[in-house]
């Protein structure tokens, strides 16, 4: 179906976009707006043109983010082109930029400025709806509501000048323009007492929003918290497979567990309608497993059941439940999706349970626990040498020894490889095998042509898998597609938005676009969920870098090395003697000395960004060529802008060129 209106906005008016989008789609008018609908597959700029060609009306979202974001004006100049009717909603008052001037007046603007904004949401509709049937309006509606306030004039109190697109007086002013001013005032005069009441963020397509809170575990053993959060992840993995959802992520999830909070409460603190709540009991090869959904808006329950099975149903009850769920919230389960749903991922109970004991301990991240999970892992692959799910597992484990410098590229390369290809060969409709092969193509094998496919598919099969979207999104950065990797950042924090690894990432994504104090604000909502976040804590520095505020720097800097006496005492003596750069030199020089010693098992890539910020240019470029050498994970982000310093070295470039990546 072609969609009436196209919403465009800038990723931080994201709240307000998808109350828009609601809004119209509760008033029957159908609605195309990113990432949503951005079908997986599709490349980004065919998707956004094909959207525009198709709609009617455009309504841009305007703010001081939108005003000067390169992907909204890329939008308006289609609209324009296209001949759509735009309706600009203001939510902030900033002075229309330069840009957008050319395609669009700040003469006549629908108002948000005055909370609340619903308040002014709730009249799109009515308009939206008037310029669809081309409804008439006479020109002396227009004045009478200048007059009395309803509209405003731009500062001049006339048309602007200068792009010629507005040189006309009001009265001779196109068409289009004319008839979105009058539909607007006439909509603002006589608006319909239902488009009054009040509206509701939990309907239409929040309606079929979930979150999955942590099971709580009631077999009086601590032990069995692996099998009940399992419970809990595979049940989630079922409901992200019905692409009609909206789920939200594990991480998010967990972060309610043992909480006090209300689920209304919960509920809008994760956007969502419906919560399910669940616990297991088990006992030997017997287990219990309760769920509940509720109407997170009302308390009420829509649906609960308690199962009591053999451990070796298991399989059974997931799928219902995850089935019975996507009925109770209306959303249609295509026979692909069914049959995800109901696969069973190993025919050997021993080897799931050992499964869910590796996941258990690969989430936690540490070097002791990587490890045990990667012993858990081989005991299910012992138990049933076909189990996918395993194979991806111990992916994920090699991934991880080496993008946390634990080990070094060649030591994991081949065992990385050959999990990858395993899941995605025993599991073809795997979102989470494709994007274990997707990783390694990225940031062991620099595979793009191979990678970019494996990418596609992992979210055509989950377009809710937000790990995937998360590194797709940096795939595309590094890709030289900034302005498209923005898309699946945002849909995944919106399904994972208490992740301190996803606030991370979109700081780096930020930090390339050289949206410095965006991405600090990023990172430092990433720190506010894990002080010590490592990728925040890099991408804050870089940003504090990008911006040139050196005292911040400095400082956050020796916080982090404070932990070590020798890296601190050479910082802190550079700087005495050579001010910010000196301390940076002295810092590189340390880590480069391990490096070589074979104490320090990876971090090439940052020993010359020490270097880069040193103004080293030539002993920065000495340690990617030895990052090169030695297929550092990190190598592929160098095109980032801010290494345009080395590009005065003619071996940045040829470096670039062999990686076949653009320098941006």
């Amino acid at each position: 179906m072609q969609p009436d209106v196209f919403i465009s906005y800038s990723s931080i008016d994201k709240s307000a976009a998808d109350t828009i989008c609601s809004t119209l789609e509760q008033n029957s008018i159908h609605c195309w707006i990113a990432p949503r609908d951005i079908t997986p597959g599709v490349p980004f700029a065919e998707a956004i043109i094909d959207a525009i060609k198709e709609s009617k009306v455009f309504i841009l979202v305007y703010s001081a983010n939108s005003n000067h974001s390169s992907q909204v004006i890329k939008e308006v100049d289609r609209a324009v082109h296209h001949g759509l009717a735009i309706i600009t909603l203001r939510l902030e008052d900033v002075p229309i930029s330069k840009q957008l001037e050319y395609y669009i007046s700040d003469v006549h603007w629908l108002d948000a400025l005055i909370p609340p904004l619903k308040q002014h949401i709730d009249q799109l509709p009515g308009v939206v709806k008037m310029l669809l049937s081309k409804d008439k309006v006479k020109d002396d509606d227009i004045e009478k509501a200048i007059r009395k306030g309803t509209l405003r004039l731009g500062k001049t109190g006339k048309p602007l000048a200068g792009t010629g697109r507005y040189k006309y007086s009001w009265k001779k002013i196109a068409l289009p323009v004319a008839v979105i001013i009058a539909v607007l005032v006439v909509t603002l005069l006589v608006i319909s007492p239902l488009l009054k009441q009040e509206v509701s963020l939990f309907a239409s397509a929040m309606d079929k929003s979930i979150a999955v809170l942590p099971f709580d575990n009631l077999s009086n053993d601590p032990e069995q918290e692996y099998f009940s959060d399992g419970m809990m992840d595979e049940i989630l993995d079922r409901l992200f497979k019905i692409g009609e959802l909206k789920v939200i992520s594990r991480t998010s999830s967990m972060r309610y567990k043992n909480s006090s909070l209300s689920l209304k409460k919960i509920a809008k603190e994760m956007g969502v309608a419906t919560i399910l709540e669940g616990s297991v009991r088990r006992m030997d090869n017997k287990v219990r497993i309760t769920v509940q959904l509720i109407d997170a808006k009302t308390d009420t329950h829509l649906w609960s059941e308690i199962y009591d099975r053999d451990i070796a149903d298991i399989f059974f009850v997931q799928s219902e439940v995850a089935q019975t769920i996507g009925r109770e919230l209306k959303a249609i389960i295509s026979p692909e999706e069914r049959m995800r749903i109901e696969k069973i991922p190993s025919i050997n109970i021993e080897a799931y349970d050992y499964y869910l004991r590796g996941m258990f301990y690969w989430r936690k991240l540490t070097v002791k626990d990587i490890y045990t999970a990667l012993e858990y892992f081989d005991l299910a692959l012992e138990k049933d040498s076909v189990f996918a799910l395993a194979h991806g597992g111990r992916a994920g484990v090699w991934a991880g020894l080496q993008q946390m410098g634990i080990m070094q590229a060649r030591e994991v390369r081949s065992d990385w490889r050959n999990s990858a290809l395993k899941a995605v060969e025993l599991d073809d409709l795997s979102s989470e095998a494709h994007a274990a092969l997707a990783a390694f193509l990225t940031w062991s094998e620099w595979d793009w042509e191979r990678a970019w496919p494996e990418w596609k598919r992992a979210l055509e099969l989950n377009p809710n898998n937000a790990g995937a979207l998360i590194y797709y999104s940096h795939f595309l950065a590094i890709m030289g597609h900034i302005d498209e990797a923005l898309l699946p950042m945002e849909k995944a924090l919106d399904l994972d938005p208490f992740n301190p690894l996803n606030h991370s990432m979109y700081a780096a994504l930020l930090n390339y676009h050289c949206r410095y104090k965006e991405a600090i604000e990023a990172a430092r909502k990433a720190l506010s969920l894990q002080p010590d976040a490592p990728i925040a804590l890099g991408h804050l520095g870089l940003a504090l870098e990008g911006m040139g505020r050196k005292e911040e720097h400095l400082t956050l800097v020796k916080q982090r090395i404070a932990h070590d006496p020798e890296r601190l005492a050479a910082f802190e003596q550079g700087l005495a003697t050579g001010g910010y750069e000196g301390a940076f030199r002295n810092d590189a020089d340390i880590l480069a000395a391990r490096y070589e010693q074979g104490t320090k098992r990876s971090g090439a890539v940052g020993i010359a960004g020490l270097y880069r910020t040193a103004g080293e240019v030539n002993r920065a470029v000495d340690w990617l060529e030895t990052a090169y050498r030695d297929r550092d994970g990190n190598l592929p982000y160098i095109g980032r802008p801010i290494n345009n310093i080395l590009r005065s070295d003619p071996r940045f470039l040829e470096l670039c060129r062999r990686l076949n990546i653009p320098c941006i």
